[in-house]
């Protein structure tokens, strides 16, 4: 295994952290609200980053993520990337990649994705019904990636389904999606394929799942990528605080039990961006990566969960602040705790994948 980003991912990374840095301050997200900054978001389109995921891959988009995640960024960059430019990439048609990449490249479609919430329901015409409570970014999104009861994935344009607005723990300017006969195109194959596969055709079924399975795979390890970013801004946040900060004429940062709990969020931190980054790394070499995707989520989960407590509870007081900025790692982490499968549900299939013999090597 080898994480050194190429020089081209490097330098990718090095140019997201400056648009981030640079456009996503503690005054523009205060005047955004909970909904997106679309300056931001044009900004990082016309840089090439959400084009450039193509060539670098999960592993480029997992360091592009964690800087987002140091600023919590709000833009839809990791669903558009995940669930439209890898999706369409690894599992579209020919005609869909022609017609989709360029445009998800440069920001005109920006796809959100509604896994694994539960399953809509596919009628005979392909018409797609059900109704998905909450859609990270579907405020944002032109398009949205859905799964139908047999984990086949279909893409749905927002102007063809109802939308209506519903607030997360995150400001992820999320909607509530409701499909009633709504179109669908199938994502990969043509109509007829799809509902052949729907009568009876095993090996289109095989692929369907396999194709969901590891757009999923990819959304746990991206997002865990950004929980790496998210739980590094707030420990860096709280070692900027306890440095500064003094009790009885000495900065908090002296104090023993300061710089354990510090210590300890530095090491969980570590853990999620490894096993990020080894996920992410399997999945661009080729291998088998769902157990390892598996075990990034848990990390994020359960480490991320820990890590921003600590990061808000070392600012003491001040952390309590809603309008401090180390309560938006606060809540961008609680969000992500529970996304795509909380600790002990991805635990749960983890250990169902292993037992089964399914887990890689």
């Amino acid at each position: 295994m080898d994480f050194t980003p190429t020089e081209e991912q490097a330098a990718a990374r090095d140019l997201a952290a400056r648009i981030f840095g640079d456009l996503s301050t503690h005054e523009r997200l205060t005047a955004a609200g909970t909904g997106s900054d679309a300056e931001l978001w044009k900004a990082l389109c016309e840089a090439g980053l959400p084009a450039a995921v193509e060539d670098i891959g999960l592993l480029g988009l997992v360091l592009l993520l964690e800087e987002q995640g140091r600023t919590t960024a709000q833009v839809p960059f990791a669903a558009s990337c995940v669930y439209g430019l890898l999706a369409v990439s690894a599992h579209g048609s020919a005609e869909q990649r022609e017609r989709l990449l360029p445009a998800i490249g440069d920001g005109t479609v920006v796809v959100t994705g509604a896994l694994p919430e539960a399953a809509v329901q596919v009628g005979g015409s392909g018409e797609l019904s059900g109704v998905i409570p909450a859609v990270p970014w579907l405020r944002d999104a032109t398009h949205v990636l859905v799964a139908d009861d047999e984990h086949g994935l279909w893409l749905v344009r927002t102007v063809d389904a109802r939308c209506d607005p519903v607030e997360l723990t995150a400001p992820w300017s999320a909607g509530r999606l409701t499909l009633d006969a709504t179109p669908g195109e199938p994502l990969g194959e043509p109509l007829g394929g799809r509902l052949g596969e729907r009568q009876g055709g095993s090996e289109a079924a095989a692929a369907g799942q396999d194709a969901y399975d590891d757009v999923l795979a990819t959304a746990r390890t991206a997002f865990a990528g950004l929980q790496a970013g998210v739980c590094a801004g707030s420990v860096a946040r709280a070692v900027a605080h306890t440095n500064t900060r003094e009790q009885f004429g000495r900065p908090l940062a002296t104090k023993q039990g300061v710089q354990l709990r510090a210590a300890d969020a530095y090491m969980d931190t570590e853990a999620i961006r490894v096993t990020a980054y080894e996920a992410a790394w399997r999945r661009d070499e080729g291998l088998d990566y769902a157990t390892h995707a598996l075990t990034a989520a848990w990390w994020a989960s359960e480490a991320g969960h820990r890590v921003v407590h600590a990061g808000q509870h070392l600012h003491g007081g001040m952390g309590a602040d809603l309008d401090h900025p180390v309560h938006r790692h606060f809540l961008w982490g609680r969000q992500l705790d529970a996304y795509l499968g909380c600790g002990s549900e991805v635990l749960q299939e983890l250990g169902a994948l292993i037992v089964d013999g399914e887990g890689d090597a």
